[in-house]
C-alpha cells in the first residue's frame, strides 16, 4: 500500500468527471475506490482508463456467489490488476479460497464483513444476533482462514481486529473527519483515530468529493494524518 492511507471513493457513473477530479486530488490520497455505481456505467474499460493515471486502485465490487463464479468473476478481472478487490465474507471460505486462488497474486483480496450502514438492530432483523462486532470478529476468522489478505468492517471493530490478526490488511470505510455529516454510515470514526486504531486503508468519499473544495478537503485530511 501507499505512504497516505487514503482511498478517495469516487462511486459516480461520469468517467470523465472522476478522471478530472482525481487528477487534481492525486497529491493529497493514496489511491482510488471505484465502486458498483462506476462499475456498472463503465464497466472494465473505464477502471483501465482511471488506472492509467497511475495511481492504486481498488475495486469494490463486494463479490458473493458460488466459488466457481467468483474466481470466474476475478480471472475475468486480473487483466486491469487492481490494487485491492472485495469479496463478501459470508460467502463461506471455499468462496473466500476460490478468490484468492483466482485473483493476481499482486492483488490483494478483501472480504467485507458487516456493511458500516448496518448496526445491531439491523443485524438482529436479518437474524444475526451478537451485534456487529461479534459477527465481524466471526467472519474476520473465516476470512483468515481462507488465506485473504485482510477484511473491511467499520472503525469501531477496528482495534480489536488489529489485535487478533496483526498482519491483516484492515480497510475501513465509515470515516468521517469531525463535523462531517455522517450520512447513511451508523458506525463512524475520524480519520486520525480510525488510524490510530490499526486502520491500513482508509476509505473516505463525500467529506472530500462533495465538500465545495475538494482539493482544500483532501489535503486538510492528509495534513491531519501527517501531524
Amino acid at each position: 500500500m501507499t505512504a497516505n492511507p487514503v482511498f478517495v471513493a469516487l462511486d459516480t457513473p461520469a468517467l470523465d468527471d472522476a478522471r478530472a477530479l482525481l487528477m487534481q486530488l492525486a497529491p493529497h490520497v493514496g489511491g482510488v475506490k471505484l465502486g458498483l455505481e462506476f462499475f456498472c456505467a463503465n464497466g472494465p474499460a473505464g477502471v483501465a482508463a482511471i488506472a492509467a493515471l497511475g495511481i492504486p486502485v481498488f475495486l469494490d465490487l463486494k463479490l458473493h456467489d458460488i466459488p466457481n463464479t467468483v474466481a470466474g468473476a476475478l480471472h475475468s478481472l486480473a487483466g486491469l490488476a487492481p490494487a485491492i478487490v472485495t469479496v463478501h465474507a459470508a460467502g463461506g471460505h471455499a468462496m473466500l479460497a476460490a478468490a484468492r486462488a483466482a485473483a493476481p497474486a499482486a492483488t490483494k483480496v478483501v472480504a467485507v464483513t458487516v456493511l458500516t450502514s448496518l448496526d445491531d438492530e439491523d443485524l438482529l432483523a436479518a437474524g444475526v444476533g451478537g451485534g456487529a462486532a461479534t459477527q465481524v470478529t466471526r467472519l474476520a476468522g473465516v476470512v483468515r482462514g481462507a488465506g485473504l489478505d485482510g477484511v473491511v468492517a467499520s472503525p469501531h471493530e477496528t482495534a480489536a481486529l488489529r489485535a487478533a490478526w496483526p498482519g491483516g490488511l484492515l480497510v475501513i470505510p465509515g470515516v468521517r473527519p469531525a463535523g462531517s455529516d455522517v450520512g447513511d454510515q451508523k458506525r463512524v470514526m475520524t480519520p486520525r483515530d480510525a488510524l490510530a486504531a490499526g486502520a491500513s486503508v482508509l476509505v473516505i468519499g463525500r467529506p472530500i468529493t462533495g465538500a465545495s473544495d475538494p482539493v482544500a478537503a483532501a489535503a486538510a485530511i492528509a495534513r491531519e494524518l501527517a501531524a
